[in-house]
């Protein structure tokens, strides 16, 4: 989007560069990263970051009202209620996509946002990897808030670890060895010490929860959750312990922020980058689906989604069910990236951490061609997939 970088950025561009940039990752991550890294970073103006990251902390805010919290409490599932809540999310993902503007201006608009935890390892050294593998300008930026690397990392630990040691810290994951975001997970262990758990490896004794080492058990004061409860269900797996258990242990981002700030909170929220948003079981039958989408509330990577709901897939949503999802008004994301392969669109993540106050720390990008922008939906394509977001410092 700025116009001298990205033509600088096109003209240089080798494939023995883009290889360089796989490789750095791969040692970076300690593995090949499983999913589709795209060829380029995306430029952007810091005008257009920063009026994300503050329509962001304005949508974020509206939901901390005393009414928003009663509403939301029909979000969370009694079985995953877990007790002594914070009073905000430790992380949140707010997510943009960009539309041509009634005056023909870029502008940013919600897609949806997440109280959970995103890629706050892997998405920094992806950032690196790419100033580097590519030789750009020193002077680009990916880190938001006045933040350096090392100040980074230190706001990371703080988060994440806590005054706990690093042992008794873990990242809580299903089967972390076969999830797509593995590449995250061993970085956050190489950044921060701890250890990266399977939730079924978990043991429960009394109130305390522990893990497995050679040779002894270790007591988990602190969870980094990154366990999606919708896998958790869908696979029916058997655990040692409950959510709504009040356990002796401390969140790194508290569950229930998961169910309420979500795609739930989208219809409560009242602001210009906001699409038209109802929840179903609000919606009157033989209403206009031309322009909207259906989403589930609380799937995963674009999980149940339907792009062009026909009246049919409607009337197969049971009443009592239909509250668990949303009808929102579709957006036409502008392809804004020029690539030799013609324009691509963008959705960018802001991601924030909220300890003192709700910190802008940095941008996840998806790339993409297709119907949606998750990597599963830009298959077999160039110039796609997850990417970084740089800008120029002033």
């Amino acid at each position: 989007m700025i116009p001298s970088l990205r033509s600088k950025f096109n003209q240089n561009f080798t494939p023995e560069k883009y290889r360089a940039l796989l490789k750095a990752m791969e040692a970076r991550c300690g593995q090949a990263v499983p999913f589709r890294i795209s060829e380029t970073p995306c430029f952007f103006p810091k005008a257009l970051l920063d009026q994300m990251a503050q329509y962001g902390r304005e949508l974020i805010h509206q939901l901390e009202s005393a009414e928003y919290r009663r509403a939301s409490d029909a979000a969370i599932p009694p079985a995953f209620n877990v007790p002594r809540e914070a009073p905000s999310p430790l992380f949140v993902q707010v997510d943009f996509g960009i539309v041509r503007g009634p005056s023909g201006e870029f502008e940013p608009r919600l897609v949806e946002l997440q109280g959970f935890p995103s890629l706050y390892a892997y998405q920094a050294i992806l950032s690196q990897c790419y100033l580097e593998a590519f030789d750009l300008d020193r002077n680009l930026r990916y880190l938001h808030s006045g933040l350096d690397w090392p100040a980074y990392q230190q706001l990371l630990r703080r988060a994440v670890v806590g005054s706990h040691e690093p042992e008794n810290v873990i990242l809580m994951e299903i089967d972390p060895l076969h999830q797509k975001t593995l590449p995250d997970f061993l970085l956050t262990e190489k950044l921060l010490g701890i250890r990266t758990v399977s939730i079924t490896d978990i043991k429960k004794q009394g109130k305390q929860l522990f893990y497995e080492k050679p040779g002894r058990r270790v007591p988990i004061h602190r969870i980094y959750n990154r366990a999606i409860v919708d896998e958790l269900v869908r696979k029916k797996l058997a655990l040692t312990f409950r959510f709504d258990e009040d356990l002796e242990v401390e969140w790194a981002g508290h569950p229930n922020w998961y169910f309420r700030m979500s795609k739930f909170s989208l219809p409560y929220l009242r602001h210009p980058c906001v699409p038209r948003t109802q929840f179903l079981s609000q919606v009157a039958r033989g209403c206009d689906l031309e322009n909207c989408v259906i989403k589930p509330l609380f799937s995963f990577a674009g999980t149940g989604v339907l792009i062009h709901p026909r009246t049919e897939d409607l009337a197969a949503i049971p009443e009592p069910d239909r509250w668990q999802y949303i009808l929102q008004e579709r957006m036409n994301f502008e392809p804004v990236i020029e690539t030799p392969f013609g324009k691509t669109k963008a959705e960018v993540r802001i991601m924030y951490i909220w300890l003192e106050e709700l910190l802008p720390v940095m941008t996840i990008v998806r790339m993409g061609r297709g119907p949606m922008m998750g990597v599963d939906h830009n298959k077999n394509m160039q110039w796609v997939g997850a990417s970084a977001g740089l800008y120029p410092s002033p």
